[in-house]
């Protein structure tokens, strides 16, 4: 399979590396600046040099795209790239708003291709691992706090953009640690996060417990400690030099005493691509299986969150709700929609119901003066609720069957 790469961030680079490195996936074209041209060919790359984003769409013999452009262009780059009907890798996060991510959910919907973000960190083993301990009632029991500490170099600092809008890490790894999360506080020096500054955040699970993250940047060093404490014991993961380099987890149990497990440095990219190719498995597996058949999950697939589209579209609602917290001083509540066909439907009726209701009001007005616009009232209302029957008439997409 023949892809292109667009843009030179690092994630980007090291995604069409491990591509390329997996012996099925070729790089045909990149688009953007010299840098990233120097590094693809120092990393054994040899693709086209292309100027122009649309001419790389338009090659027929490109099957994926990798969008990883500056965060000023992303969203541009990726809903051409989602458009044009290819299979879609994209550099976290998508935008400064989900409004983006939740455009290109709905396009890719329509077209059927894959459609990931380069989220690798919650497929490491010690987090699968971590998860697993923390569903366990043997080892710490009932989940009470999560505590993380992250100390960075920098917080993304080359994907705040014009806007200046800082972007959070980690949120993958909280949602596939704890679940999907209720509420969130955010806490900063000033009224907005900025790049280099302290921050904590704190939060509830909506399964229950609760988590406490610290941000600490310094220059010189990168480390992360996660500490799950539930009513009957904790666990403790340690990675001393980052995410990609080793990791230590000790817990407790009451039966067997203390122990200790250890994780060798770990490249995040592989995964990532088994995660591609998996997708692109079900993918054809859906398109030669009846409705009726679901597809099987790859073994281990349950232990860990799965890169799904959806992923992206939750880290960014969870950026923009720490975002508020921090200018308000407030608890951000998330209530949280699926990015699907239906949810479209429900949106564009609630703002025709809207306009509708207001357009009665003027017409009953009117009609003292206008006699005929009193009759038009109720053709108007049975076209509405008319459309309202489609959701039972017209038949559901295969996957909402398969949910």
């Amino acid at each position: 399979m023949q892809f292109s790469l667009i843009g030179d961030h690092p994630d980007g680079l090291e995604m069409a590396r491990a591509l390329a490195e997996a012996g099925q996936h070729t790089l045909a074209t990149y688009t953007g600046p010299p840098g990233g041209a120097d590094w693809v060919y120092r990393a054994g790359l040899r693709p086209k040099l292309v100027r122009d984003t649309e001419e790389v769409l338009a090659d027929p013999s490109i099957e994926t795209v990798i969008v990883a452009s500056p965060i000023d262009n992303r969203p541009a780059h990726l809903r051409r790239a989602v458009q044009s009907e290819r299979h879609v890798l994209c550099v976290c996060p998508v935008d400064q708003t989900p409004d983006i991510a939740y455009e290109t959910a709905m396009i890719q919907k329509d077209t059927g291709c894959i459609l990931l973000p380069l989220l690798p960190r919650a497929l490491h083993p010690a987090f699968i691992r971590l998860a697993r301990c923390m569903r366990e009632p043997d080892l710490i029991g009932k989940l009470g706090l999560l505590q993380v500490e992250l100390t960075h170099p920098s917080l993304s600092s080359r994907d705040t953009g014009t806007s200046g809008k800082v972007s959070l890490p980690g949120w993958e790894v909280l949602r596939a640690l704890g679940g999907e999360i209720a509420e969130v506080s955010a806490f900063a020096g000033g009224t907005d996060l900025q790049t280099g500054e302290p921050f904590l955040l704190s939060g509830r699970f909506e399964r229950g417990g609760i988590f406490q993250v610290s941000f600490v940047p310094q220059p010189w060093r990168s480390r992360c400690e996660f500490i799950a404490t539930g009513s009957a014991g904790r666990v403790r993961l340690v990675f001393p030099d980052g995410f990609t380099g080793p990791a230590a987890m000790s817990f407790a149990p009451e039966t067997v005493g203390l122990c200790e497990e250890l994780w060798e440095p770990w490249n995040p990219w592989p995964a990532m691509v088994d995660s591609f190719e998996t997708a692109l498995a079900d993918s054809s597996k859906r398109a030669t299986s009846s409705a009726n058949d679901a597809p099987k999950d790859p073994a281990g697939a349950a232990e860990a969150l799965p890169i799904t589209w959806q992923v992206a579209i939750r880290c960014l609602e969870l950026d923009d709700a720490a975002r508020r917290s921090v200018e308000r001083r407030r608890v951000s509540a998330l209530d949280y929609q699926e990015a699907s066909e239906e949810v479209g439907f429900k949106g564009t009726m609630t703002l025709v119901g809207c306009a509708l209701l207001w357009f009665i009001l003027l017409a009953v007005i009117l009609s003292r003066w206008v006699p005929w616009l009193g009759w038009i009232i109720v053709p108007i209302l049975g076209l509405f609720l008319g459309l309202q029957l489609l959701r039972w008439i017209l038949p559901k997409s295969h996957e909402r069957t398969e949910r």
